[in-house]
């Protein structure tokens, strides 16, 4: 009587993460950014977008360790910029950038907690082994406070996440050619 009573909460539960487009992390491997043989797909969230990395005005490179911190800790980067991320993982355990808002990152953690085997393959991630690279390219074409975090189980928890600022155009013409300069 009790697997009646749960099969139609599991099927719920199993349709509600499918609609978020959340995945097993099981076997697939991740291929990475620059090299994936499938198309990026562009989906406008609401910190960006797939970036072309043709039109990459930069490269920032982002270093993730075992003390549950990334190097830089706080970015900063004009609304329409398109950033080429070099994710280094300098750890011995398994970490990821994953590029959000802040409540997006909140519940995703969350969902990790309770469901650790999920699979990252959005434009946004980058989930990366010990000792290896990984780059993601993303157009911040929605100026706002958003982070990136590391989203497997504990580390999110532990402080793994970075702050990134997204100035908007308006503002950053407003500023004195100096000021610009200096960022």
């Amino acid at each position: 009587m009790k697997n009646r009573t749960l099969a139609p909460a599991a099927a719920g539960l199993i349709l509600a993460l499918s609609s978020f487009g959340l995945h097993a992390h099981g076997g697939k491997e991740h291929a990475p950014r620059h090299g994936a043989a499938q198309p990026v797909v562009k989906e406008q969230t609401a910190w960006g977008i797939a970036g072309d990395p043709a039109q990459a005005s930069r490269t920032l490179e982002v270093v993730m360790t075992d003390d549950m911190r990334f190097t830089p800790s706080a970015v900063r980067v004009s609304e329409g910029e398109t950033l080429r991320i070099v994710v280094r993982n300098a750890g011995q355990v398994m970490h990821e950038l994953v590029i959000g808002d802040r409540e997006a990152l909140a519940e995703h953690a969350e969902l990790m907690v309770r469901f650790p085997d999920m699979e990252h393959d959005e434009p946004y991630m980058a989930h990366v082994p010990p000792g290896e690279t990984a780059e993601i390219v993303w157009t911040f074409n929605r100026a706002g406070e958003f982070e990136f975090a590391c989203l497997l189980p504990g580390h999110y928890q532990a402080g793994m996440l970075a702050s990134v600022r997204v100035e908007s155009q308006r503002l950053a013409e407003r500023k004195p050619a100096a000021a610009r300069r200096m960022q």
